[in-house]
């Protein structure tokens, strides 16, 4: 995994080293930058997985850097864990202020040495499932995971991130919504931590906060109980057609949901008490809890309108609006040009059956037929409206020379593709020998 680290204070640096050499099961090889010319050029040419930026340093120039990553996300698609000093910058608003990119974790500096490598950790863990960023066939025929979580709070904002990133990325909800439900569901996960497997009540909470101390105490003071410290939080999710469902599943005792809900619709709008609830009810389609209380439901309404920004080496092809029914590619037919999907979702047909699904999770349409320079091996029907951008084999050489990391781009994904295909042959083959010896 390429791991790079965009910072100028030796302090941090530090820290950062510091976190790393604590972990003894996997070896990182960090590798820093600091000057401006060697950051784009490591962005852009070695296509990292993860990206460490330090938003409070002075010496780098974040907003630059930030525009360069927006211009072209498409292809510097990777995960982001925010640094910051807490006396410079708030969290909240750095969220807000960089939300159209893949930000997922923000820690101050006091968290580096505690929370980097575990940040890290679950980023790579979940790679695939954040930034499926290979030709995904049937991606939205449905697609499911889960994650268990501990009673760490300071953890909770990475897992929600990827919850709401992973919608962003497939282009279900914009970007700005993306920063909303990320919030929502950090909440619901600290309620499920704090009044759920700690039992933190009402009243505890605050007198707790009477006395100077945050809700990561409490619930620091409560894990102190090794009952209580094993106890998990299960969130899982599911893309289905129209909506993502998010469930998160505590191991405590439950409460009563009419009583705490009716507490909550007379409270002040700014209490601490029940903010949780209240945001994510604010954010979500529909909210609902079991009858025992310990499981929230949550579910997000795919965004139809929701459209990809136009890459800035393809900004100046011609772009094709497309509607329902529509033959975009037709089977056998020479390959001259391939598209860059913008919106939209558009199924695939080999001799008549339906073989698979695009949208603009799969980046382009045709592009294998167009590079072997054979003709189209199926056809493409747009399911709805949608946007594509057409690119013909002139301007594709054109825009190679001009931005050749987007060349390096493409043959990273065709290179997946390719071992994604082999194991695919691979385990066939195994299968069939097993059958054969059977």
């Amino acid at each position: 995994m390429i791991l790079g680290v965009l910072n100028s204070d030796p302090a941090i640096k530090k820290l950062v080293e510091d976190a790393f050499s604590s972990n003894t099961r996997h070896e990182y090889n960090p590798r820093f930058f600091t000057g401006h010319d060697e950051i784009l050029e490591f962005l852009n040419f070695d296509l990292p997985e993860i990206v460490i930026i330090n938003f409070s340093d002075p010496e780098i120039d974040i907003e630059h850097i930030i525009s360069h990553i927006k211009e072209d996300k498409w292809i510097l698609n990777f995960g982001i864990i925010g640094l910051y000093s807490n006396e410079k910058d708030e969290e909240e608003a750095l969220l807000k202020k960089y939300m159209a990119i893949n930000l997922l974790a923000m820690l101050d500096n006091f968290r580096i040495r505690s929370h980097l490598m575990k940040s890290v950790q679950i980023i790579e863990q979940n790679y695939q499932i954040i930034f499926q960023q290979e030709f995904t066939r049937n991606l939205l025929d449905g697609a499911s995971g889960a994650f268990t979580i501990e009673n760490d709070l300071l953890a909770v904002p990475l897992f929600a991130g990827i919850g709401a990133t992973i919608l962003a990325q497939r282009g279900l909800i914009r970007a700005e919504n993306k920063m909303h439900l990320q919030l929502a569901l950090g909440e619901l996960i600290v309620n499920a931590i704090e009044h759920g497997n700690c039992g933190i009540t009402y009243d505890e909470k605050t007198v707790g906060m009477e006395n100077g101390l945050s809700v990561v105490d409490l619930v620091a003071l409560k894990c102190k109980d090794p009952l209580i410290r094993g106890k998990k939080v299960e969130f899982q999710w599911e893309i289905q057609n129209d909506k993502c469902v998010f469930i998160i599943r505590d191991e405590g005792k439950g409460f009563d949901v009419k009583a705490r809900l009716k507490k909550i619709a007379k409270q002040d709008m700014m209490s601490l008490h029940g903010r949780g609830i209240r945001m994510a009810s604010l954010f979500s389609s529909s909210l609902s809890y079991n009858d025992k209380g310990n499981q929230v439901t949550l579910e997000v309404q795919h965004e139809a309108d929701v459209e990809h920004e136009v890459p800035v080496g393809f900004s100046k092809e011609e772009v094709v609006t497309v509607k329902r029914g529509d033959i975009v590619l037709r089977e056998d037919e020479p390959s001259d040009y391939i598209y860059y999907i913008a919106s939209g979702t558009y199924s695939v047909f080999h001799n008549l059956k339906k073989v698979g699904s695009l949208s603009p999770q799969d980046i382009f349409m045709g592009e294998m037929a167009f590079l072997l320079n054979q003709r189209r091996s199926a056809s493409v029907r747009a399911d709805g409206p949608g946007k594509l951008i057409l690119i013909t084999r002139k301007s594709f050489v054109s825009i190679v020379r001009e931005y050749p990391h987007y060349g390096i781009f493409l043959s990273k994904l065709l290179a997946k593709r390719l071992v994604r295909s082999n194991d695919q042959n691979a385990a066939l083959m195994e299968k069939l020998n097993e059958k054969g010896n059977d």
